[in-house]
């Protein structure tokens, strides 16, 4: 048995599919079981990582645990995630594959980097997965580019390696599934870097029709970022660091080939997968 947390979001239903495909057994983690819209075949239980105790009854026969964690908050986080490590461990110790972010291996005070320390210190098997930026970020832009193709938005040279959400689930599900990765940390990627403005460029190409980059300031789209991440200091951390990504690119890496033996899928690709968001 495998027990998904996350498991309607980008990456987890990806994960989810791909662990029904490959026929193995699936708990999934939700609050509310009704709504969760799962495959057949996904047993889905109720539990809530804000009270690490509501997890415990379902971790018996679970082999391996695929973890996101839906707090943002370092202070949340540095009082949740040793709970809920402790209870993985209590419970035999399944391997914990977590989809953390290359900013852990770099800010240590960050929550991705306080779940990594956490799950590590427990002592259970573990697989981090740290990808530089996960492709659907720019589904944000949808409703510009559907309404007339023109996105508002700042630093338009800001260079990421942004991975397809299907690759993190691929190498998730190859590191739930094999002990070889036990112990390891993959920081994920896409095969090359795509600024901004030629991520808006590549989705028109893909969807047949005009878009256009127009470049805005950090300060008029702020309020509305710190709307949607839920906290100031989070909008900000996001500004500063595509500021910074203007001048130093994000990483490429050959860990998504080293793990699957393919090349990670380009944006170009992505694009093309999901023209229907756009359209």
């Amino acid at each position: 048995m495998i027990l998904v947390t996350g498991a309607t979001g980008n990456v987890g239903r990806r994960v989810v599919e791909r662990l029904l495909a490959a026929g193995h057994p699936l708990r999934a983690v939700t609050r509310e079981p009704s709504r969760a819209n799962l495959p057949a075949g996904v047993e889905a239980v109720a539990a809530d990582l804000a009270d690490p105790e509501t997890l415990r009854p379902h971790l018996a026969g679970v082999r391996a645990v695929f973890l996101i964690w839906p707090f943002t908050d370092p202070a949340v986080t540095a009082r949740l995630a040793p709970r809920v490590a402790e209870v993985f461990a209590a419970a035999g110790g399944p391997r914990v594959v977590y989809v953390s972010a290359a900013s852990a291996g770099e800010d240590p005070d960050s929550f991705w980097a306080v779940v990594e320390r956490a799950v590590a210190a427990s002592g259970v098997p573990w697989t981090m997965l740290r990808p530089t930026g996960i492709a659907t970020n720019a589904l944000g832009w949808a409703s510009s580019i559907r309404a007339g193709g023109v996105v508002r938005w700042p630093y338009g040279g800001a260079a990421r390696s942004l991975v397809h959400e299907d690759d993190i689930a691929a190498v998730a599900v190859e590191a739930l599934t094999s002990a070889r990765h036990d112990r390891k940390t993959y920081v994920l990627t896409g095969p090359r870097t795509v600024t901004q403005a030629e991520q808006v460029r590549i989705i028109g190409e893909a969807v047949g029709r005009e878009t256009k980059w127009l470049e805005t300031s950090a300060e008029a789209v702020r309020p509305m970022l710190a709307g949607a991440m839920g906290s100031p200091e989070f909008a900000d951390s996001a500004l500063a660091g595509w500021a910074r990504l203007t001048t130093e690119p994000e990483p490429v890496t050959g860990d998504v080939q080293a793990v699957l033996g393919r090349p990670a899928r380009t944006f170009e690709q992505w694009a093309a997968d999901h023209t229907a968001d756009f359209s």
